[in-house]
Order: structure tokens, then sequence, then C-alpha cells
């Protein structure tokens, strides 16, 4: 949409005169240029997510914000004075939210919006579709985990294959029971896997990939058997790794068309498939954050959007100490239209 011009240029193009009337009618047009250049179409996918942005002092709230899908902050639906707003969840029409407003400990309410911010209503009850809606499956290390699993293979002895489901590649991840990092869940774990080209024939080690520092599990769709993303021209696995006793674990893609690592996080990331769409999401937890205005630091966690290049756009402000409280998606004209993240996981 164009840029819409001053109102001085306004005049001058239709020939009013700078009566007050004409003034007025002029001012309201403008607003109305302005407001509709910075809204999503409808048509558009548009993200809702409760953000509590962190404070030196005082109790911070969390209220919701609505985002278009390219990171762009459209608008505040909820004023975040009293409570806590969270778990937003689009209607399956995309015209109306419901969210939970936690108002003292174990105490909560319903509430619903529209995505225009008008007709904020509280609720006798949550609609059936809001309570018996789960959150969205996500990556997750698989089961039995790490090799800690009694019944598991130690490290040093695993060797399993994964396949990609468009048959182009297959994964080989096989340990040297001789090299130390083969041994502990760390960075350097992984370097003898294999990125196998089933086309070509051709096999590459993954220590000889831009970007690894290290690979231990292939992470797996939480509760689905399925452990790659295949949405051309997006082509993706997903490999977590112990860092340390102070940064934890961190998750890294596999980028299988450009044969590359990327990092989702500093710390650990949950990857949220898109389906339909060469893009994923991730709730990204990063530690140890600044917290502005004082000298203390928090844990923090951020939705964030990857798309087919894996450039990512964070959904919150830059720089900010926040934690996501949840997080709905409208795509209309997709399935499923509505992708949920809710607080709790469940």
């Amino acid at each position: 949409m164009r840029t819409p011009r001053p109102l001085a240029a306004i005049d001058k193009v239709h020939g009013f005169r700078q009566t007050g009337h004409v003034r007025v009618r002029l001012a309201l047009f403008a607003i109305a240029l302005l407001a509709a250049s910075s809204s999503p179409t409808r048509g558009e996918s548009e993200i809702v997510v409760a953000i509590r942005y962190l404070q030196a002092e005082g109790e911070s709230h969390a209220p919701l914000f609505l985002y278009g899908e390219d990171g762009t902050l459209v608008r505040q639906l909820t004023k975040g004075e009293t409570g806590q707003d969270l778990d937003p969840m689009f209607a399956p029409d995309g015209e109306t939210l419901v969210f939970t407003r936690e108002i003292s400990a174990n105490k909560f309410e319903f509430w619903s919006i529209q995505p225009s911010g008008a007709g904020l209503t509280r609720l006798e009850a949550a609609p059936e579709w809001y309570a018996e809606a789960t959150s969205a499956p996500f990556f997750d290390w698989p089961d039995p985990g790490s090799g800690d699993n009694e019944d598991a293979t130690p490290f040093g002895n695993r060797g399993p294959r994964f396949r990609a489901p468009d048959g182009s590649v297959e994964l080989i991840l096989r340990e040297i029971k001789q090299d130390e990092d083969d041994s502990i869940n760390g960075p350097g774990h992984g370097k003898h896997y294999l990125l196998h080209d089933l086309k070509s024939g051709k096999q590459i080690e993954f220590w000889k990939l831009p970007g690894f520092e290290g690979a231990v599990e292939q992470l797996q769709l939480k509760g689905r058997d399925a452990r790659f993303l295949i949405e051309p021209p997006l082509r993706l696995a997903f490999f977590g790794v112990h860092l340390n006793s102070t940064d934890g674990d961190t998750d890294y893609a596999l980028d299988l068309t450009n044969r590359r690592f990327v990092r989702l996080s500093p710390n650990w990331a949950a990857p949220i498939p898109l389906p339909g769409e060469p893009a994923f999401l991730a709730m990204a937890y990063v530690r140890y954050v600044p917290v502005p205005g004082s000298a203390r630091t928090a844990n923090c966690s951020y939705l964030e959007r990857w798309d087919a290049s894996l450039t990512k756009v964070r959904y919150a402000r830059e720089g900010a100490a926040a934690v996501c409280y949840g997080a709905s998606i409208f795509r209309p004209g997709k399935t499923p239209a509505t992708i949920t993240i809710r607080k709790s996981g469940d």
C-alpha cells in the first residue's frame, strides 16, 4: 500500500480550501489510511502472543500482542495492569480470540477479544474448542533420551540410520568407540555422523559441514514417528547437544539442501512445524538475559519464526528480557487454520 500523502498535498491535488470542516474530514481519512497500512489483510497469517516483559522494579504483567507474520507489531490487544494473560487462542474462524487471565495464584478467568482490539468480554466458561485444544507438536529429544537410560545403547556404540521421507538423503548416526567426544553428550559428539545423498551416493561427515559444533540426538516430533521437516524448499533435520552445566542444551537445524548447521538458540529451542508452509516456529529459551535498568538477569523465552532461508523474526521487542506465556497463529486457507502454543505445553 502507498504511503499516505501529507494533508497539505491531498488539499493541493483535490483543490480543497483549508476549512476546519474539510481539515477534519481529511484528518480522519489520513488516520484511516495509516491504520490500514499497519494492519495485516485478513487473508494473511496473524500471530497473537502473550508476552511478559520483565522490569527492574514492581510487578511485570503479560498482556497480549498481535503481530503480522513478518514480525511487525500490529497492536497491543490487552492492558497488562493486573494479573497475567496467557494461552491466547484464535477461534477456528479467526474472528475472535479467547485467553486465560490469571488474576491471582490458581485463580483464573476466561476472556474473549477481537483481533481488532474490540469486544473485550469476560466469559462464564471457556468454549469447548478452547478447553480441549492442545499445544502444537514440536521437535524434542526422543525417548529413551540421550543415553542415560539403562536400557539404551551406550554412547560410542550407536549407529542408527534415518531416511528422509522424500528419499533424498539418509543420516547415518555412527559413533566411534575409541573417540572420546563420541563417548559423552557434549560439543564434538557426532562428528563421524554421515549425511548420505541417496541420489549421488556421496557421503559427508558432519564435522565437514559449516556450522557444526556437535550433534547427539536427532530430534523427533513429539508424539509422532517423524524426524524430518520436509516442506520444499525447506528440508531439515534437527539435532540437540548438551553444552555445559551453565548453558544447558541447545538445538541445531541441519539444512539438508544447503548442507549446513544453523543454531536455533543460545540455549534450548523447540521447533514447531507449520504444515503446508516452508517455515517453522520455534520457542527459544535464552538464559541469563539482562533485565533493563538493573544488574539482574533472567531466563527468558521467545516465539520466533524461521523461513526457508533459515532467517528468523522474533515476536517480541528487540533486546527485551521477556517470557512468552503462550501464542496462537491463524492461517487463512491452510490446514490446520490455527496452531496454538500453550504456556503449559499441554
